[in-house]
């Protein structure tokens, strides 16, 4: 290690004990978005702590860092043997993609609240009753048991006080564990949070769990107990977290969905950008209406005309993304899918949106995604 002066510099020595003073988190230098970043303008503070920290004890506001699927269930295996509230946020508009399947199993008897962000992207003339028992349905299908559901829309400051006074009503004398994938709303929640209960002249201290490598800020509370604030978890199955960064502004609405219908007649295709592709295969001719980002060029075609259609004008006509962006993409996996008679269903894309079968003589569908995306029939959200 170099010397100066015959002493090691500070940078030097941040860099030799790699570990953050406010949470325990190894440091690193190069990746904002991860745990333990360290920006070039503080790694010669003392005591050094990360970016996620700093900016809870001086900003109030905590930043979101994003880990592996593998690292983050390991980290949920020992919720179970606390005494706690769990907070699982899901994205209204990624749902299946973004609710942790098998959660209950992880947290044990501990009660779980499902928060669910971005309600302002629906309609407005959504039934939100009506809304609120499909996704408690849709929870329990995905295998979770809930205490509560609460509706909210962090982007519009909508429901939020709802969502604390339940969090305040269920978690007793509890701590609270706040959970979710990545771009869920989950650091908006915890600000909040922050904000509502939280003593923040103390230090920011640290919550280490054996057999994972993930340290959870553990934010402390005025009545002794403490906010659990854990990394987004990142699912590969979402197509949000393969497509480019650029290209997401295209992909996650952030206006009031604009639900487009279309008449299609059998063998007709709809392209979404270059991202992904929709052949209604067999059946009568109906209506399908689509559910995604405005942001988002679609394009209608036969589909005798849509392998040559992609080749051609991938990444130009059919974009987003460039052709050369889209050829670090996995290839696409096409799913078959059957749309029984007088049923009432989505096709439903992970971090793509959905797209409503408004038919009752049933269909026969094909959609290609990348491989890995998670396609699926669901009962009808709206």
């Amino acid at each position: 290690m170099a010397e100066k002066g015959g002493t090691l510099s500070l940078t030097e020595t941040v860099r030799e004990r790699l570990n953050c003073a406010g949470c325990g988190i190894a440091l690193q230098f190069d990746r904002p978005d991860a745990p333990g970043y360290v920006p070039e303008a503080a790694r010669d503070r003392e005591p050094v702590i990360c970016q996620r920290c700093f900016r809870i004890k001086n900003y109030n506001d905590a930043s979101s860092v994003a880990i592996d699927q593998d690292d983050f269930l390991r980290f949920l295996g020992g919720i179970a043997a606390t005494s706690s509230l769990v907070v699982h946020i899901v994205d209204l508009f990624d749902f299946e993609g973004s609710v942790i399947s098998g959660l209950q199993r992880f947290v044990g008897n501990n009660p779980v609240l499902l928060v669910v962000n971005k309600i302002d992207l629906l309609p407005r003339v959504t039934n939100l009753n009506r809304l609120r028992n499909w996704v408690q349905k849709q929870a329990s299908a995905n295998g979770l048991k809930v205490a509560d559901v609460v509706l909210c829309s962090a982007r519009r400051n909508t429901g939020f006080d709802r969502v604390v006074e339940r969090i305040a009503e269920l978690r007793g004398d509890r701590d609270v564990y706040v959970v979710g994938a990545t771009n869920v709303g989950k650091s908006t929640l915890i600000n909040r949070l922050i904000s509502d209960y939280s003593d923040l002249k103390r230090e920011v201290t640290v919550s280490r769990y054996p057999g994972t490598t993930l340290d959870a800020i553990r934010i402390p509370l005025d009545d002794g107990k403490s906010i659990i604030d854990t990394p987004g978890i990142v699912y590969r199955s979402r197509l949000s977290e393969l497509v480019p960064r650029e290209t997401l502004p295209a992909v996650m609405p952030d206006k009031p969905l604009k639900p487009l219908t279309y008449q299609l007649n059998s063998r007709q295709t709809i392209f979404f950008g270059g991202l992904a592709r929709f052949d209604f295969v067999e059946g009568e001719r109906q209506s399908f209406t689509l559910y995604v980002s405005s942001a988002l060029p679609v394009h209608r075609t036969k589909m005798e005309k849509a392998d040559e259609l992609y080749e051609v004008h991938r990444g130009d006509m059919l974009s987003p993304p460039s052709r050369e962006q889209l050829d670090s993409l996995p290839a696409w996996t096409r799913h078959s899918l059957r749309i029984p008679k007088n049923a009432s269903l989505d096709i439903f894309v992970s971090g793509l949106g959905w797209i409503q079968a408004n038919g009752k003589s049933g269909a026969q569908v094909d959609i290609y995604a990348p491989k890995g995306v998670k396609v699926l029939l669901r009962d009808s959200m709206l």
